[in-house]
């Protein structure tokens, strides 16, 4: 059952939630099974808060899935998350697609095997008819590797004369990041007890909001969401003006 107050009209709400879904070894590891049953379990709480964002459309959804660090992590545990990924993209694309979800894959995709990056290939070519959800999935992402390929972007766009050096700015910049065409990021959400970034979308996170939950990923509900999405509707977003401003514009 949804907590947030009726009262809240949908203006109110994030057009951009992202999550780091922090916290699945841990769930697993209290339980005394294997880091892996924790990823499985997880799979089920990403599937639900992609049903739960529509349901109260929030229209852009971006989860943190892997990150440029997660290769340091024990290989077999590694194995796994990839076995996972190529599987949830088989299984999960078609119904996604057929629900009104547009799926879009972001991170540095070099690293990964050809097979699983000719799946994301193939998962991004397949459009709904309408689009309900954007989903953006951050696979081998960081948010340091974001602002670099971007600036790598407008070095090469000045080297060959089609981006005048005078006019990079911070539009400039932001329409070479990664997810430069949707909304901006409104909501950030870390499960699992840290209160840390963790490098996902640097660039992004300016003016967004921050929320923590002590609730590790497995046990992340559509309970959990509506907490955070109700805490972020009461928030008084100013983006540098004063309280008096943003209750009365000129």
């Amino acid at each position: 059952m949804s907590i947030i107050d009726p009262a809240i009209a949908v203006q109110r709400l994030p057009r951009h939630v992202a999550i780091v879904m922090d916290g699945n070894g841990r769930w697993a590891e209290a339980r005394h099974r294997p880091r892996s049953f924790g990823h499985h379990e997880g799979v089920k709480a990403e599937r639900a808060t992609v049903e739960a964002c529509m349901h109260r459309h929030v229209p852009t959804l971006t989860l943190f899935a892997f990150s440029s660090e997660n290769w340091k992590r024990p290989e077999d545990e590694v194995g796994t998350l990839m076995e996972l990924f190529m599987k949830a993209i088989d299984r999960e694309v078609d119904e996604l697609v057929a629900n009104g979800v547009s799926l879009r894959v972001i991170g540095d995709r070099s690293a990964f095997a050809p097979a699983l990056r000719e799946r994301m290939d193939r998962s991004e070519r397949k459009r709904p008819e309408q689009t309900r959800l954007n989903l953006n999935i951050a696979a081998n992402y960081g948010g340091r590797w974001d602002i670099v390929q971007a600036t790598r972007q407008i070095v090469a766009g000045i080297a060959s004369g089609e981006i005048d050096a005078g006019t990079v700015d911070e539009s400039v910049f932001d329409a070479h990041t990664s997810l430069a065409d949707l909304p901006p990021l409104d909501l950030f959400i870390r499960t699992g007890g840290e209160h840390r970034v963790s490098n996902f979308l640097l660039w992004q996170l300016a003016y967004a909001e921050l929320w923590f939950s002590d609730v590790l990923w497995p046990d992340f509900d559509a309970t959990a969401l509506d907490a955070a999405l109700d805490d972020y509707a009461r928030r008084e977003r100013r983006y540098g003006r004063t309280s008096q401003q943003t209750r009365h514009p000129a």
